[in-house]
């Protein structure tokens, strides 16, 4: 179970951090040519920003620097899957010597629960808890001895730390109770998560993540963050 939304919130790093760096090292096509009359326009002295918006005064040849970043899709597809909803805001955005950084950068976007559940595993299906945004439905079956467990949970679901957290408050393994004794303790390690998310880029942390009918809302957030696509 270990990974159950890590492995989707790395596909959206990846992602926005691909996207970003198109954003800032591109002009859109209408800036390709001067507009009529330019080359006779005397230069342009920029204009003095107030210490809240203004860029920074180190700035190096070949460097670049925006602020005030957002990114809105109503969906971001990748070879690993698709996911839905996505607003990213950057701010204080860098390319330079150290790479392209974001003073702030906050992510929000929704993992599908069969994107989550196909890169656990073919034994497994997640999806909400009528009216409980703060839980989660997980199936999973497991086989051994020749015989096949299911196990039907519900539990709470938490960012404890940065890590995704979910704990079973519910166990059905179906048939008589003392077979619920004898597997209880199996089952909830079944369906116990606690994963630290991976693949995301330096500084960018799980703050929060509730469950919709279509899958996880993951939040992130972070400063002085490190991108790199």
């Amino acid at each position: 179970m270990d990974g159950l939304v890590g492995a989707g919130i790395a596909v959206l790093a990846i992602t926005v951090a691909a996207v970003i760096l198109l954003l800032v090292m591109t002009r859109p096509a209408s800036q390709h040519a001067p507009a009529a009359g330019s080359a006779d326009r005397p230069p342009t002295t920029a204009p003095t920003a107030g210490p809240a918006d203004g860029p920074p005064d180190d700035l190096a040849d070949g460097d670049l620097w925006m602020t005030g970043l957002t990114l809105d899709a109503r969906t971001l597809a990748t070879p690993d899957g698709a996911l839905h909803d996505v607003v990213v805001v950057g701010q204080d955005v860098r390319t330079g010597s150290s790479g392209l950084v974001a003073g702030s950068l906050t992510v929000d976007a929704t993992v599908p629960f069969d994107l989550v559940a196909g890169q656990v595993g073919p034994d497994i299906t997640v999806g909400p808890v009528p009216g409980s945004p703060d839980q989660a439905a997980v199936h999973r079956s497991f086989e051994g001895l020749g015989r096949v467990l299911d196990v039907e949970a519900t539990g709470s679901v938490v960012v404890r730390a940065g890590r995704l957290v979910i704990e079973p408050r519910t166990i059905d393994i179906g048939g008589p109770a003392f077979l619920a004794d004898l597997f209880g303790a199996l089952a909830r390690e079944l369906v116990t998560i606690e994963h630290e998310i991976e693949g995301i880029p330096d500084g960018l942390v799980l703050l929060d993540v509730a469950v919709q009918d279509d899958g996880f809302r993951a939040e992130l957030g972070g400063t002085d963050v490190r991108i790199e696509p």
